[in-house]
């Protein structure tokens, strides 16, 4: 039952992918130049390679904030009982933004928010 609903689900994903790769071939519009094939940014070409190195501090400092980010979607959940679960709720929360404050100031102390 389910082998069959597998397979089913990665034929259907495999054909719509194809599918939509087909009509992009077929209708898209076709026009090649030297130009339209070199890295830019904001509209300003680029001078030299455009493979340098990147400092790791600007990745560092995406993961944090995507994690703080996801970490503050867990609010909402707990906004929705913490009527129902009372003060219970409150010193759950409490705990979780306690842990929050204590990595972002971990973070802070260890320089990854520094952009230099």
């Amino acid at each position: 039952m389910y082998f069959t609903l597998l397979i089913t689900v990665i034929l259907t994903a495999v054909v719509l992918v194809l599918g939509a790769y087909v009509i992009a071939k077929l209708i898209g519009p076709r026009s090649y130049n030297k130009v339209k094939g070199e890295p830019f940014e904001c509209g300003i070409p680029t001078h030299g390679s455009s493979w340098i190195p990147v400092s790791i501090g600007y990745y560092l400092f995406a993961i944090l904030f995507l994690m703080f980010d996801i970490e503050t979607v867990f609010l909402y959940p707990w906004a929705v009982v913490v009527q129902e679960y009372g003060v219970m709720a409150i010193a759950s929360i409490g705990f979780f933004l306690l842990v929050l404050v204590f990595g972002l100031a971990y973070a802070w102390r260890k320089g990854a928010l520094e952009w230099m």
